[in-house]
């Protein structure tokens, strides 16, 4: 006779972040970036009075703190944007805490600089023995993968 206990299984730890389901976050959170980009620009508009905005400095930077300020906001918040939220991959800091304002500010940094020298950055995780990108080894944070648990 067996007896059916109500213990539910140990959640497993969290792996290492594949290739594509990292790729295919970034692409998620990059059509969610543009289309903030078109809110933001929106926003400014009538203080230009509907005319283009012609700052080759200011415009760019107000367009660089709304994606900083959507990312790290997600990442500080429960640690997944919602592009990592589709693809079950979580930021967590090296010491499994969530991370802080000055390591989301040196991984948003570092990932432009990634992605400046034509993705080496990010293809780095092919070759490093953790899987871990330049902005992961420069914050000491981790892309990890949980599984989602099937409901029974």
């Amino acid at each position: 006779m067996t007896q059916k206990t109500n213990k539910k299984p140990a959640l497993s730890p969290p792996g290492k972040a594949g290739f594509f389901r990292y790729i295919s976050a970034i692409f998620y959170d990059s059509l969610l970036i543009i289309a903030l980009f078109f809110l933001a620009t929106a926003i400014l508009l009538p203080f230009t009075n509907g005319e283009a905005i012609h700052s080759p400095v200011v415009y760019p930077l107000y367009l660089l703190s709304v994606s900083f300020i959507f990312l790290a906001w997600f990442w500080m918040h429960g640690g997944q944007t919602l592009g990592m939220r589709a693809w079950s991959l979580y930021l967590i800091s090296d010491n499994h805490k969530p991370i802080t304002a000055y390591q989301a500010l040196t991984r948003f940094f570092t990932a432009i600089f990634s992605w400046l020298v034509l993705g080496l950055g990010i293809l780095w995780q092919l070759w490093h023995e953790d899987g871990k990108t330049w902005q992961d080894l420069n914050s000491k944070s981790s892309i990890v993968y949980k599984a989602k648990q099937k409901k029974k």
